[in-house]
């Protein structure tokens, strides 16, 4: 697993500027997150949370697994439709997986308050440096990747990290994944950009995190917060920008950082798709969806994919 500092050694150096999102998640990322989900144009945490709670207790009995397991877990905030959904099931074994410890354990004892029959064993790590790590449960297991998180990956990492966990599943085994549709721009862009500006402020933080972890020297004031719609990619790009002529000191790498005005660091693409091509995607990594819920205006779209034996896996 690559550290923050290898992490930034690699990406903010020289021009262009890019650093991964999931350091956008410590213990402040994670709650202006939940405030992101709160607002008003935010749509996906609002559209997938409604298509939880309408067919949790379809997707647990279709699936009827012992384990569910899930893949960025946060505050399991919308997974609780599907540990509700399964109340009083003996032997239930819940095991949220996340990078953030105290995201982690304060939501551990909370669930264990709500949920006294369920087993919660948090599990601390970073999926996208791979999942070999991961305990290998008996029994059925539905493994929980949820927000449209998969588009924070390019095409060729979402499906390494699709095809690991499709050779690790068990027949028994199913994906239950939630995925950003293609839509309006201007849907798109209002999501990713609220009038309050937490967003803005969500993006910032992840520079108080280079500050904090590697004594570095960003004024996050002076950087802009910018999400544009990339049509040909079908994906949203979120930067930071910065302001004026600038230079940071990151001491932990003993690494200056020259900025021109305008110049930008790439925090996170957010990558849509349509019906037809999240399909491919999981057939290129061994799956296939047995199941798919959406909405009438089918902003989000929840599927459940379950693994295939003897599939030829196209390798990128």
């Amino acid at each position: 697993m690559k550290t923050l500092a290898e992490d930034a050694r690699e990406g903010l150096i020289e021009p262009p500027r890019t650093l991964p999102p999931k350091y956008f998640y410590d213990a402040r990322g994670s709650a202006l997150f939940d405030r992101i989900c709160d607002t008003e144009d935010y749509y996906p945490t609002r559209t997938e949370d409604a298509l939880l709670a309408r067919y949790a207790g379809e997707i647990m009995c279709k699936v009827q697994p012992r384990h569910i397991l899930e893949l960025g877990s946060g505050t399991s905030r919308k997974t609780r439709h599907l540990l509700s959904a399964c109340e009083g099931q003996e032997g239930m074994i819940y095991w949220p997986f996340d990078v953030c410890r105290e995201v982690l354990e304060e939501t551990g004892e909370v669930l264990m308050t709500d949920y006294p029959w369920l087993e919660i064993n948090p599990l601390l790590g970073d999926y996208s440096a791979g999942l070999d790590h991961l305990p290998c449960p008996d029994g059925g297991c539905l493994y929980v990747f949820l927000g449209g998180t998969l588009g924070n990956f390019e095409e060729r990492e979402a499906i390494t990290l699709l095809r690991e966990l499709a050779v690790r599943m068990s027949p028994l085994d199913r994906l239950l994944l939630g995925v950003d549709r293609v839509k309006s721009v201007h849907v798109l862009h209002a999501a990713y950009d609220d009038g309050e500006g937490i967003t803005a402020a969500f993006n910032r933080n992840v520079l108080h995190v280079l500050n904090r972890e590697l004594r570095g020297d960003f004024q996050p004031d002076a950087f802009a917060h910018r999400a544009v719609y990339n049509e040909d990619a079908a994906r949203i790009e979120m930067y930071l920008v910065a302001d004026t002529q600038q230079q940071v000191h990151l001491d932990e790498l003993d690494a200056t950082l020259r900025f021109a005005a305008g110049e930008t660091i790439l925090t996170e693409i957010s990558r849509k798709f349509t019906l037809e091509s999240v399909t491919q995607l999981l057939a290129r990594a061994g799956m296939a969806i047995e199941g798919h819920y959406a909405p009438e205006n089918e902003y989000f779209s929840l599927l459940i994919a379950a693994p295939q034996r003897n599939v030829h896996v196209a390798v990128i």
